[in-house]
């Protein structure tokens, strides 16, 4: 699916994915880590990545059954490097207000992958 990229547009999509991840039985703890990756995954695609434009959309995508959820956004910006980001919890970095949400997504989540160009992550967790 499309969505805009705002964040009423965000939310709606994040309960739809949440009420379609409860229905296959996952813990709370999962819906939580679920959640989070996705509130992270879609402001990051619409701050950084589409850096606000109205014009710009999120593509968002996920897959769920007893076993995982898997879910895919991508944002039509030029991309980043995930592996040149810096470390959040470095001394110089504690009170910078941006920056941990890639951490707290491979934190809570069982799988995140980037795309080659870095505008595209793929979240997996399992239901364990």
């Amino acid at each position: 699916m499309e969505i805009a990229s705002d964040f009423d547009a965000a939310r709606a999509a994040q309960e739809r994915l949440l009420d379609e991840v409860a229905s296959h039985g996952f813990s709370e703890s999962a819906l939580f880590a679920v959640k989070l990756a996705m509130e992270e995954g879609l402001t990051n695609a619409i701050c950084h990545g589409n850096r606000g434009d109205a014009a710009k959309k999120v593509r968002l995508s996920f897959d769920v059954d007893d076993k995982r959820a898997v879910i895919v956004i991508a944002d039509e910006g030029d991309g980043f490097n995930p592996a040149v980001l810096p470390d959040p919890t470095a001394d110089e970095n504690l009170d910078r207000p941006c920056g941990r949400g890639i951490m707290l997504m491979r934190a809570y989540m069982d799988e995140v992958e980037f795309n080659n160009r870095g505008n595209q992550i793929r979240l997996v967790k399992r239901n364990v």
